[in-house]
């Protein structure tokens, strides 16, 4: 068995779905699929073999079964070209290109820890729809991943996994789960969501760079100038929807740690190294998209090493009670507070992946008609990774 780390805990959806979409050889079309697919199966046996916990099963909330029966693979055939789909993508339909069903039931218990669908075009091209388990990967360790897979397609060098994690935040029991989910619970509402897809071009990211950046010329990133922006714009309408009422505001963001631990962790670190960074906006505080970055930035910046450091030490559960405790208390005023959460996928490599035929024109998530947590956001770089798409 595979034991999960502390910070594991704190995920409370079990799988994170990417999806790739591969252009097919303009010579070649469909000729070429076999061998391609028949690359996709062995390169990924041979990775699995490194990565060997995504070879097992979800066992409970603690363990991953490491059975090495290997991941669960299907392989699909889409009736139309890659090209008319990507023309206008329906993001409803983007769920048929995943090997599981991600409507949330009450237990994953027995689920396979990696499951991939190979999806073939009429015209050749190919989509992998990749559903992992998040329980001992984050965005960073799932973008390690793909290195590790495409990597061993193309017999370049392995991408040896670091699994250290575990020993770095130790766990006996489910505490953090259960206290995580209060917090959660308080911020993370279930709903029937509304997908849309925003795309931020490199012009539109200068722009609001440019609009919010401080006195202290320091330029804000696109990720942090984008999560203010969309923030703003949240609270405008949940303001509308009120007539007029404003209510408190939370914005969270998940915080790779790796490089704010001392000694700075291995990209290939794999589990849930990150935390929760909470920014607040009250009732009456100013909403520009500068002082909404700022607030971004300072909530982001609070997650230093000191702050790592605390998550490790001696009084660790005492810290981590605080600090999921202020979340849910922003959350848990008499007016209640909206919530927004963000995901950020950008300069985690998902564009770099190249299996021997090419990077992907396309990486997307999903959209989904089912009952789900709601008010939640992934940014993704664009294919040209100077621009962001907002999920």
């Amino acid at each position: 068995t595979y034991k999960l780390c502390l910070l594991d805990q704190l995920i409370p959806s079990p799988y994170g779905p990417v999806i790739l979409f591969f252009s097919p050889d303009a010579r070649l079309g469909r000729s070429d699929v076999p061998a391609k697919l028949e690359l996709l199966k062995r390169s990924l046996s041979t990775t699995l073999a490194r990565f060997y916990p995504l070879a097992g099963n979800l066992k409970d909330e603690l363990t991953i079964d490491c059975d090495d029966e290997g991941a669960y693979y299907a392989e699909a055939r889409v009736d139309c070209s890659l090209s008319e789909f990507l023309a206008h993508p329906d993001l409803l339909l983007l769920c048929k290109f995943l090997p599981i069903d991600l409507v949330q039931k009450e237990t994953y218990s027995g689920t396979r820890a990696a499951n991939i669908q190979a999806n073939i075009f009429e015209c050749g091209g190919i989509a992998i729809g990749i559903c992992i388990t998040h329980k001992i990967l984050d965005g960073a360790a799932f973008g390690t991943f793909l290195k590790g897979w495409s990597s061993a397609a193309r017999g370049d060098e392995a991408v040896i996994p670091d699994f250290s994690a575990a020993s770095l935040f130790p766990t006996e029991d489910l505490w953090l789960r259960e206290t995580s989910a209060v917090a959660w619970g308080s911020s993370l509402k279930k709903g029937k969501p509304i997908t849309r897809r925003f795309l931020f071009d490199a012009s539109a990211i200068a722009t609001l760079k440019a609009k919010a950046k401080g006195s202290d010329s320091k330029c804000p990133t696109g990720v942090e100038s984008v999560s203010a922006f969309i923030w703003q714009r949240y609270m405008a309408a949940a303001t509308e929807r009120r007539n007029g009422i404003q209510r408190p505001s939370i914005l969270t963001n998940l915080v790779n740690l790796r490089k704010r631990i001392e000694p700075p962790q291995s990209d290939c670190s794999l589990g849930n190294i990150l935390w929760i960074s909470s920014a607040k906006s009250s009732s009456n505080m100013d909403r520009s998209l500068r002082a909404l970055v700022n607030e971004v930035k300072r909530s982001i910046s609070r997650i230093d090493s000191h702050f790592v450091e605390q998550l490790r030490g001696a009084n660790r559960s005492s810290r981590i009670m605080e600090s999921l405790k202020e979340m849910s208390s922003a959350g848990a005023t008499e007016d209640g507070a909206d919530h927004l959460g963000i995901s950020s996928w950008c300069k985690l490599g998902f564009n770099e992946v190249d299996f021997g035929w090419g990077k992907p024109v396309w990486v997307s998530s999903y959209g989904v008609s089912g009952p789900v947590f709601v008010n939640l956001m992934i940014l993704a770089d664009t294919r040209e990774g100077d621009g962001i798409e907002a999920w």
